[in-house]
């Protein structure tokens, strides 16, 4: 088993269990650099003991025994110089010998040569010899080149009279050649050709050294000065220029090009007095006013606004700060459709919150499924309209639980009211912590609702309301009893809740109508009557005159819907202490008859729809009587606009100008004027985020609001900014969802909703609070200013297509003219 010339080396195979017992581990323990391992006699003869046969020193178990040293050596083969990994050594010698090598011959005389003293030589400049020749100069001679073919002689010429003479360059039209690329390329030319025989030629270099410097000149500064006067031409210079016709056609040819360009860019205001601004804007300290929104108060709840997206905000019209929020599943549509039994699993409702109690909601209402969109009714706040994401519409009543909201107060407030009637402030907390379930009313019946989730919902103005055949009347009773819902099945409903008193039924029919329905005690029995029987008074299918193609309206805008909550009295202040009760409307409330009713004439019928597509349609929802069906049919008279590239999320009026809306999609927005078909009086270029949710301030006729999909606001004003936003602020780390101003609140507050459930109450500075001076004519002066523009743009436009109109018939005469000849 020794190997062939070295009878003490034995080869050896060591396994991962024998090289962890020996600490001998490759490429840990021993390496190529660091291959020795010396292990004791006794650790062999104990491994040859315990694992007998299977130990890797079995093979040389006599060689080990008859070892006369303590320790052998293990050497690393890492390139199997012996045939295996690793090998032994067996003799003291050999072992010496590798541990110690003997120097060399060379080594030793390094060793003695460094040891030896260095002896200084002192330096001898080199002596000048004579040259002697050894036979270099005729290599040199040889590899040197000489000419022996003559060279070869052009002479160029050119006639005299083209010396000096005037030369003219052209240009050329890339995209005449193709691929629109010129390019001069080297050519060969075959007149003649040169050949090149190989040679070798040696060239020896010497670097040339020279010795160069270099002054700056420093020069001294001095003080100049130029005078110069502007160039002026003379009069009659001027005249000659002026009626030029390369000036005429200049402004020709430009002037349509620039009024398109002032249009779209909107860099100034030529109108606007900047002086007067600046003092209108400047604090009383005398720097730049402060505009901010100011972070009031945050609402969320971990059971019922977990992972859900707030879709609706609403503020009480009376009461000081009550806000209610509806929220939904931030799954699409269509995903909740598939999974229509989680609805199952978590209970939909609106929660009602108090600034008093930002942790515990003091109201609760129950909804069939997740409420879309909802609005308290402006005629009494105790009735609450809501859409359904399936189509329905539910209608609460909370009159029952009026006198709660009204009573949550805070601490200082608790303690100056008057122990009559006023629960103390634990007795709140305790009942805010389990807050009252209200259960829904009445809900339409789900055949003749919409097939779709309700994007809107409005009410009706108190002082008309519609019949079957789209008449409008008046409204005696003064009361807001119709509604106005849209969907994107391409329909708009109109839903009327008729009289609430019921005519007086026998006691037997009653007991059996309690046997039957037995509802719970906390739902009002106001408009029980209506529950899932409810039908649309009027149903309107939007769809194109021409092509019949359906819209898919998500926002409306009428006219007459543009209202503001009316109360008898002031709105209630913090510091009220009681509120007469009133009894609803809706419980005196009787249908008359249409033939005693008066016919409205001047009730504007058109409205603004905002579609899933991005498009703005004018529609009229009045309704004709079709000579040959005999029928109410709703007219088709709609004007579409194409200005968004995504679905509409605000079409809202202006709450100063009634006939000025706002809409808002994709990435812009756009403000409109009704009676302008030209198209938006104001458009915006494109954000680099999406919009997501809008609305114009309360105060200030020319400030909005635009939330966006990176939880930032921009603060638009038209007096300062109409290119950008004149302001923009973070509010969340998610998707705006919706804006809602606060209406009853002696402080402006603005409520932001999040896509993480999260509902942000902003307290909105006085720069955006207090309106400028004459700011409502200003504004109103600037769409007017829009308007005018727009018409004389589009006057513009028919003169230049009837000029073009004309010039071609010219033309086509003249050629037929050719022909005849």
């Amino acid at each position: 088993m020794a190997s062939i010339g070295h009878p003490e080396i034995f080869p050896l195979v060591f396994t991962t269990k024998t090289q962890e017992i020996f600490d001998c581990r490759v490429l840990e323990d021993v390496t190529e650099e660091n291959c020795f391992k010396l292990i004791k006699k006794e650790d062999i003869i104990q491994d040859l003991k315990t694992r007998a046969a299977i130990s890797d020193f079995h093979p040389v178990k006599k060689v080990v025994l008859e070892y006369p040293g303590e320790e052998l050596l293990v050497v690393f083969d890492a390139k199997f110089q012996y045939g295996q990994n690793f090998y032994l050594v067996a003799s003291e010698e050999a072992k010496e010998n590798l541990l110690k090598p003997p120097e060399t011959t060379e080594e030793k005389e390094e060793k003695e040569e460094g040891e030896a003293i260095l002896e200084v030589h002192p330096y001898k400049p080199p002596v000048h010899k004579p040259w002697v020749s050894l036979g270099s100069e005729k290599e040199v001679e040889e590899e040197s080149v000489k000419d022996t073919v003559a060279k070869i002689k052009y002479r160029i010429s050119r006639i005299r009279r083209k010396f000096g003479a005037p030369i003219t360059f052209t240009d050329k039209n890339a995209s005449h050649v193709k691929d629109s690329y010129v390019e001069c390329t080297s050519y060969q030319d075959k007149a003649f050709s040169i050949k090149m025989l190989e040679k070798n030629v040696g060239i020896q270099m010497v670097p040339k050294v020279r010795e160069a410097s270099t002054q700056t000149k420093w020069t001294y500064p001095k003080n100049a000065a130029t005078q110069y006067f502007p160039r002026e031409l003379s009069n009659e210079e001027k005249e000659e220029s002026l009626s030029s016709e390369k000036l005429k056609e200049f402004f020709t040819s430009v002037h349509l090009r620039m009024e398109i360009a002032l249009q779209q860019n909107e860099i100034m205001n030529a109108f606007f007095d900047d002086w007067k601004a600046l003092g209108e804007d400047e604090s009383s300290s005398g720097g730049k006013p402060d505009v901010y929104l100011k972070a009031y108060q945050s609402f969320t709840d971990l059971l019922y606004l977990k992972d859900r997206t707030i879709s609706c905000v609403c503020w009480h019209p009376t009461i000081y700060g009550i806000i209610a929020v509806s929220s939904r599943d931030q799954l699409y549509y269509e995903e909740q459709v598939n999974l229509s039994d989680k609805s199952l699993l978590q209970q939909s409702v609106i929660l009602f919150w108090s600034f008093f109690d930002p942790i515990h909601p003091q109201l609760m209402l129950e909804c069939p499924e997740d409420i879309y969109c909802f609005q308290f009714s402006p005629s009494d706040p105790n009735i609450i309209a809501g859409g359904c994401i399936n189509g329905q519409v539910v209608l609460w009543d909370i009159s029952q639980h009026e006198e709660k909201l009204q009573n949550a107060k805070t601490d200082d407030d608790a303690m100056k009211m008057t122990a009559v009637n006023t629960p103390s402030l634990m007795q709140v907390q305790d009942s805010s912590t389990e807050p009252p379930l209200v259960r829904y009313c009445t809900v339409s019946s789900i055949q003749y609702s919409h097939k779709t989730p309700v994007t809107d919902i409005y009410w009706l103005p108190d002082y008309s309301e519609d019949n079957q055949t789209g008449a409008t009347f008046e409204n005696r009773a003064g009361a807001r009893v119709q509604l106005v819902t849209c969907s994107p099945d391409s329909s708009i409903l109109f839903w009327d809740i008729p009289a609430t008193k019921v005519l007086e039924q026998p006691s037997s029919e009653k007991m059996r109508e309690e046997e039957i329905f037995d509802m719970p005690l906390d739902v009002p029995d106001t408009l029980n009557h209506l529950d899932l029987c409810w039908k649309p008074l009027i149903k309107i299918n939007l769809c194109e005159s021409d092509t019949n193609a359906e819209y898919s309206p998500v926002r409306l805008s009428l006219r007459e819907l543009h209202y503001h909550y009316k109360t008898s009295e002031k709105v209630q202040s913090p510091n009220t202490l009681e509120v007469p009760a009133k009894e609803s409307p809706y419980t005196e409330t009787n249908t008359p008859s249409s033939k005693n009713l008066k016919a409205l004439q001047n009730i504007s019928t058109s409205f603004f729809v905002g579609t899933e597509d991005g498009e703005i349609v004018y529609f009229d929802w009045k309704m004709e009587i079709d000579s040959d069906l005999a029928k109410p049919v709703s007219q088709k008279h709609a004007q579409k606009y194409t200005i968004h590239t995504e679905t509409i999320n605000t079409l809202q009026r202006s709450p100063f100008f009634k006939d000025i809306v706002l809409s808002i999609g994709g990435r812009n927005f756009a403000i409109w004027k009704e009676r302008v078909t030209t198209g938006p009086i104001l458009q915006s270029s494109c954000s680099a985020g999406r919009y997501t949710a809008g609305q114009w301030s309360l105060t200030r006729p020319g400030v909005f609001f635009i939330g966006r999909d990176d939880g930032n606001i921009d603060i638009w004003d038209l007096l300062k900014k109409t290119y950008e936003p004149s302001h923009f602020q973070n509010i969340s780390e998610s998707r705006i969802t919706f804006i809602s101003p606060c209406i009853a609140s002696p402080n402006q507050h603005l409520a932001v909703s999040d896509d993480l459930g999260v509902l942000h109450v902003l307290e909105i500075c006085q720069t955006l609070n207090e309106a400028l001076r004459n700011e409502h004519a200003n504004v109103l002066d600037y769409f007017e200013r829009e308007v005018k523009y727009l018409k004389y743009c589009e006057q513009e436009f028919q003169e230049y297509q009837e000029f073009r109109a004309k010039t071609e018939l010219k033309w086509s005469w003249r050629h037929r003219g050719r022909k005849h000849e």
